[in-house]
């Protein structure tokens, strides 16, 4: 398995978790906007993924702590691609 599969694979398992635990809540109103929107569970999920991926990205950079308030700011954009 490449390391490329493993990360995304790592990144779905978020996603399910925060849709499982309902935590944050804005990952599920997120999904549900998203399909509302046309898009397909794949599509949307993938997009939630984007804004997990800046979230360690910029943990793995900064060394700073997770950032729920950034997180959930860029679900909220979506589906504008997140850059901060």
């Amino acid at each position: 398995m490449e390391t490329n599969e493993i990360l995304r694979n790592q990144i779905f398992e978020i996603i399910k978790n925060q849709l499982k635990h309902n935590n944050p809540p804005e990952t599920k109103i997120t999904l549900d906007r998203l399909r509302a929107q046309g898009f397909n569970d794949s599509q949307a999920r993938q997009m939630i993924g984007q804004c997990i991926s800046v979230e360690i990205y910029q943990i793995m950079k900064t060394n700073e702590p997770y950032n729920n308030a950034r997180y959930i700011e860029n679900l909220q954009k979506l589906p504008k691609e997140p850059f901060e």
